[in-house]
């Protein structure tokens, strides 16, 4: 197994949104950026939903989330994995990210959408139970923008990712 480790967050003190994935993947590790992987629907969805080019240069993908009010993050700070799929996880290794301080730090963070279930399930698993309960904070489970999940097609994963928009 491989031991693995996140990035920091994309955000903005006035972040609103916070999409939560799991961990990057092989691609992504490689490129040191967020949904790196070309069959990834992450950028093109985002792009389509916030009127910016999903080919554009990394930098300036970041610069349109952040101005839209969106942060992006994973669940686990750490792991130890063999290749992409979060099924490959090795359970005993995760380490969150320090969610409760990135909280602190961005009070306006009002939605957190999971990148797929698996996301959602370690967040409640390894992060929700140590926060403080916040009932102005919404908690919404989208379908992954995997190239594994191909069980969702794009316009149905386009209409359920509209909520990021606040």
């Amino acid at each position: 197994m491989v031991h693995v480790h996140s990035f920091p967050p994309i955000a903005t003190r006035t972040s609103r949104v916070l999409i939560l994935g799991t961990m990057p993947s092989k691609v992504s590790l490689r490129e040191r950026q967020y949904y790196a992987h070309p069959q990834n629907l992450f950028w093109r969805t985002l792009g389509e939903i916030l009127g910016f080019d999903p080919t554009s240069a990394y930098a300036v993908r970041v610069a349109a989330v952040r101005s839209a009010g969106v942060a992006v993050w994973d669940v686990l700070k750490s792991c130890q994995r063999e290749g992409s799929l979060d099924a490959a996880i090795d359970p005993s290794s995760v380490v969150p990210n320090d969610l409760a301080t990135f909280f602190v730090e961005h009070p306006q963070v009002r939605r957190i959408c999971f990148n797929g279930a698996t996301a959602e399930a370690l967040y409640m698993r390894h992060v929700r139970p140590r926060l403080a309960a916040n009932p102005d904070v919404q908690h919404l489970r989208l379908p992954s923008t995997s190239p594994a999940n191909t069980s969702v097609p794009l316009s149905e994963k386009l209409r359920a990712w509209r909520v990021i928009v606040l």
